[in-house]
């Protein structure tokens, strides 16, 4: 008991929060030192200039991480912590490898802007990962999705996505002045990596495009939604590429990024060079465009199957 306060100092443990019946929207939160933490760390993201989802994900990922370890001081965090937490939280509940990739790559840059940690940054492992293959489609069933809508509005969006290359991020923060249209080129400002790049523009596209533009005349976006200079809602995209399927009658849980991964196999299959879809898909590394290597069926199916001889 403090004297001065008249007050008693219990330990924050589970035993204590049980017998105390402690509500569990408290349980939820990090201790106050955490809270502390996340907000610099928040700050210090902001700082260098990563894009606003990056942040959210990685304090988002460091509170899932402080919030487990609430009861220690963040100073007296160790490896063995982390060893703890992907245990007794990540396999225990079932969390994907790539949840738990988020978690390390947040971990790592905290405890590397941290100044007395106990952490050696070098020792964190990484989850193994599932070599999984991106999802295709083929050229006839990106036709029919992209030929569904009736909305002027709704055809160019999703053409762009697959006639581009884009990302969902890329496509709704277009700009009218970024559509050049005597090179025939589409310019992509601040793509992921903080990069520009310019891909090449359909000369269809272009069409749509010019008929789209007379009809809306967006003002700062290139795809506008209700509120004019406000950007398209990412949701309301996501539900015209479902209304987009119900109509083309698909059936497989197709999203806005198969359609980006079409692009870039369906342009391996018709014979263009691996470094040039590296670059117009921005990706840093050539082994992440490698990938569609595994998913193109143009070489496969020139293998005859020896079922064919029986």
């Amino acid at each position: 008991m403090e004297s001065n306060l008249k007050v008693w100092h219990l330990p924050d443990n589970e035993q204590n929060r049980i017998h105390f019946k402690i509500p569990a929207a408290y349980l939820s939160l990090p201790s106050k030192e955490g809270i502390l933490a996340i907000q610099k760390f928040s700050n210090w993201l902001t700082s260098r200039r990563y894009s606003p989802n990056t942040v959210k994900t990685y304090t988002e990922a460091l509170k899932s991480f402080l919030v487990f370890h609430r009861e220690l001081l963040v100073s007296e965090i160790t490896n063995d912590h982390i060893i703890l937490y992907n245990n007794d939280y990540i396999l225990k509940n079932n969390l994907s490898a790539s949840y738990q990739n988020q978690i390390v790559n947040a971990i790592k840059l905290f405890f590397k802007i941290m100044l007395e940690t106990k952490i050696e940054i070098e020792k964190i492992h990484r989850p193994k990962r599932a070599k999984v293959l991106p999802n295709v489609l083929s050229k006839q069933e990106v036709k029919a999705i992209l030929n569904a809508p009736n909305n002027i509005k709704h055809k160019p969006m999703l053409s762009l996505i697959y006639s581009c290359g884009l990302s969902c991020g890329e496509l709704l923060t277009l700009q009218p002045v970024h559509i050049d249209s005597v090179r025939n080129i589409v310019l992509i400002k601040n793509a992921k990596g903080k990069k520009d790049r310019i891909v090449p523009l359909s000369p269809k596209i272009l069409e749509i495009l010019r008929a789209y533009f007379v009809a809306y005349k967006p003002s700062v976006y290139l795809f506008e939604g209700r509120i004019k200079g406000e950007s398209y809602d990412d949701r309301s995209l996501q539900q015209v590429l479902k209304l987009a399927l119900k109509k083309a009658e698909i059936t497989k849980p197709v999203t806005l990024h198969w359609l980006r991964h079409s692009y870039a196999t369906h342009l391996l299959e018709s014979g263009t060079d691996l470094r040039y879809i590296q670059e117009l898909l921005g990706h840093n590394s050539s082994k992440t465009t490698e990938i569609y290597t595994h998913v193109s069926t143009k070489s496969l199916q020139q293998i005859k199957s020896p079922f064919d001889d029986l």
